[in-house]
């Protein structure tokens, strides 16, 4: 029972989730075990905190009532223990990071699994999913996103490379295809559609000298993973849009061809994210230590 508050955590993970089965892989419990120590918590209080259907969950009146007491006292409690974790010397427990998959991949070997080669007691939760999150609401030691992503209430370290676009295709289709010169040229090509996390199809973002353009491609299919339209491009089926370190080796390798550079600049930096702290623990100073010095050694 981690911290020995695992029922009022658990409370509040449902209540955020809104699913039971999520808020169990959440907490690393079986959704059994999870309804199991709920129902226990409620006929203590005797009252329900959950209504539960087969398709959905909602927090009765009482339990509103509960998380909203309960929360910002949970809240203190967790912050008091981690005071106290604070004082130990050497870096243990869990550090959990949400981040963009590409960004994930950008610091995987450089400085996470580096990190935990040096401090085997410490845990990397390293969670990547494409939408953003309030990483203190949904308790995240830290986030990684571009830096004008981040919010202006948290503080940011700068690591890896400026990111870029960048658009590609197959040799195969490029010979029978041609090549697109200036952006409105993808109008008459077949692309890889992208399907954002919020269900919307991106259009694809271009600049030169200034100049903006965004473009709705059209193709015979839509993804919403980067892996799976590289494969689908490395197959021919079309042009594709990545983030240039998803097809770096592919087109150094000469799989894959850069289309329309001049019109794919460098983005803002990729940046570690965390609200002030006034007791870090001695891991998540560690981590901060490491990243500063990865790309400080890296920069010059």
């Amino acid at each position: 029972m981690r911290d020995g508050l695992v029922e009022l955590e658990a409370v509040i993970v449902i209540a955020n989730k809104g699913s039971f089965r999520a808020a169990a892989l959440d907490l690393g419990l079986s959704t059994t075990a999870l309804s199991n120590l709920i129902g226990k918590l409620e006929k203590r209080l005797g009252v329900r905190l959950f209504n539960r259907t087969t398709r959905s969950v909602s927090l009765t009146d009482a339990g509103r009532q509960f998380v909203e007491q309960v929360n910002p006292a949970l809240r203190e409690i967790q912050q008091a223990m981690a005071v106290a974790r604070s004082q130990q010397d050497i870096p243990s427990g869990t550090l959990r990071i949400n981040a963009f998959p590409t960004a994930a991949r950008e610091i995987l070997a450089p400085l996470v699994l580096a990190f935990i080669r040096r401090y085997p007691e410490v845990h990397v939760d390293l969670v990547t999913e494409g939408r953003i999150v309030d990483i203190v609401a949904e308790g995240f030691d830290l986030g990684l996103r571009s830096a004008d992503l981040v919010p202006t209430d948290m503080i940011a370290l700068p690591v890896a490379k400026p990111q870029s676009f960048a658009v590609v295709a197959a040799p195969a289709y490029l010979e029978a295809r041609g090549s697109p010169m200036v952006p409105p040229d993808l109008f008459t090509h077949s692309c890889i559609r992208i399907r954002l996390p919020n269900g919307a199809l991106y259009r694809w973002h271009f600049e030169k000298d200034g100049d903006a353009v965004q473009i709705d491609v059209q193709g015979p299919i839509t993804l919403d993973e980067a892996s799976l339209a590289r494969i689908a491009v490395l197959k021919g089926t079309g042009i594709g849009f990545f983030m240039e370190a998803d097809v770096r080796d592919d087109i150094a390798a000469g799989r894959l061809v850069r289309l329309l550079q001049d019109w794919t600049p460098q983005r803002a930096p990729l940046c570690l994210y965390y609200p002030g702290r006034r007791n870090p623990s001695a891991a998540f100073r560690a981590f901060i230590d490491m990243a500063r010095t990865t790309w400080s050694v890296g920069k010059s």
